[in-house]
């Protein structure tokens, strides 16, 4: 979990960079408007504090833990209900890029069944417990591509393509979660049996 929290933070700090590398210095200046730092303070940095702050609690007062892990159980359910609401804003845009998407979306499956194979193949390399290795599993399934869909949707109509295709990376990597759930413990990374 902290490689997880660290990881995202490197990410983060390193965005800007990438951005001023692949969009070169004009575009950088375009890219980063008030509406990006807005969104990304009040949809990344302000979530994160507020999980950093919680979990401090927990830590302190036993009720809090209960409170936790209660909410523990919202985010799947929450995160599915705001990228059907993000997605179905973007109807008008996603039906002139029907195209594009049909096009990335083999790309989208395939990582998907990459990663889950790369997760078992270093469970199994390294002999990780099966814990583990489908943490693992699923660490490299789900890229960061909720974290980037507040940021992208801030950017300005001339990349609408690229918000689309994040927005539907985002209900690939979704749906493709869901599958995961039965899939990973089920067939690719199931319990020893014990004979």
């Amino acid at each position: 979990m902290r490689a997880t929290s660290a990881l995202l933070l490197v990410q983060l700090l390193a965005l800007p960079v990438y951005l001023w590398l692949f969009l070169g210095a004009e575009w950088f200046q375009a890219a980063i408007s008030t509406h990006l730092l807005s969104a990304f303070a009040g949809l990344i940095l302000t979530p994160l504090a507020l999980a950093w702050v919680t979990e401090r609690l927990a830590e302190r007062h036993l009720n809090a833990r209960r409170w936790v892990h209660g909410l523990g159980m919202l985010p799947v359910p929450l995160l599915a209900l705001v990228i059907f609401v993000i997605a179905a804003s973007q109807m008008t845009t996603i039906t002139g890029l029907t195209g594009v998407l049909l096009q990335v979306l083999p790309i989208f499956v395939a990582y998907l069944i990459f990663a889950a194979l790369l997760g078992r193949t270093l469970g199994s390399l390294f002999r990780l417990p099966v814990p583990s290795a489908r943490t693992l599993t699923f660490s490299f399934g789900t890229r960061n591509s909720f974290v980037v869909l507040p940021i992208a949707l801030t950017l300005p109509k001339a990349w609408q393509a690229a918000v689309v295709v994040i927005v539907f990376q985002s209900l690939v990597e979704l749906f493709g979660m869901v599958v995961y759930l039965r899939w990973v413990p089920g067939k690719l990374i199931p319990e020893p049996s014990h004979t």
